[in-house]
């Protein structure tokens, strides 16, 4: 391990804004710092005033502002540009700030690619969720080649109009035996939604795999049932690994090794 620098006047500092902070990517960020000696400090933050908070990202010159639920389409028009990972899906989940320029860019798409990569394209699928996340997925499951899937959600237009950009269809309810079911809704989240079932049961018990983008807690409701059931679960700290390893890299130009990584991630879970 190298040794990190002392906190300074030259120590650059990265944040992530949610709805529903968590510590897995404070953790994460700052243990690749302490392996890597890099003079960086990353910390989370919530807000209700998201105009004031990105503005505060370009006074302070804050390097880098992951960012997660329900932010991620609001913070477009307060962004000085996109990256094509981000203008391509209307989704922002990282934002770089050079030299008070900030661009928005979406690692969510590249860490669902790498995740769905050993699947079987012709697996029928359900995405539940239309928001900023569940677009990051649908693109990414079109891209990887996936045809056969259905977008649930409650919003008739929103759910629509993702299923049309994809070719997929659109449902207002989950239903039916679906080999692949992947949850991009607050639906099993710590707080009020934590017991909830994302999908009904005996969807779950008949999938092949259960993919759920919650971070917090790490076993969901459905994600339990699916283990219970003994199908291939794909977690939404798998998710957060992937995509902030990105993020790190876009924030400091710095590519950690897979040894880093994974003891980052150990770190991190254990200590979240």
């Amino acid at each position: 391990m190298q040794m990190k620098p002392l906190i300074g006047r030259d120590t650059r500092l990265c944040m992530s804004l949610s709805a529903r902070p968590g510590n897995f990517g404070t953790r994460f960020n700052n243990r690749l710092y302490e392996l890597t000696g890099l003079d960086f400090v990353y910390k989370s933050f919530s807000t209700t005033d998201l105009d004031a908070a990105i503005g505060g990202i370009r006074a302070l010159g804050i390097r880098g502002c992951a960012i997660s639920m329900p932010f991620k389409e609001a913070v477009i028009p307060l962004l000085d540009g996109l990256a094509q990972t981000a203008s391509a899906i209307d989704s922002v989940n990282t934002i770089v700030n050079d030299e008070g320029v900030l661009t928005g860019h979406n690692t969510d798409y590249g860490a669902v690619v790498d995740l769905v990569a050993e699947l079987d394209r012709a697996m029928p699928f359900v995405v539940q969720g239309s928001g900023g996340m569940a677009k990051a997925v649908a693109a990414a499951l079109s891209d990887s080649g996936f045809r056969n899937g259905t977008i649930v959600a409650r919003n008739e237009r929103a759910g629509r109009a993702l299923a049309d950009l994809y070719g997929y269809r659109w449902a207002a309810v989950a239903e039916g035996e679906v080999a692949l079911l992947i949850n991009v809704t607050p639906l099993g989240m710590t707080g009020a939604d934590a017991e909830a079932l994302a999908f009904p049961a005996a969807m779950i018990a008949a999938c092949e795999v259960a993919f759920d983008v919650v971070q917090y807690p790490i076993e969901t409701p459905f994600l339990r049932a699916a283990a219970a059931a003994g199908n291939r679960c794909i977690t939404g700290a798998d998710v957060a690994t992937l995509q902030a390893v990105q993020q790190f890299v876009l924030y400091t130009g710095v590519t950690p090794d897979a040894a880093q990584v994974a003891d980052a991630g150990a770190w991190a879970r254990a200590n979240s």
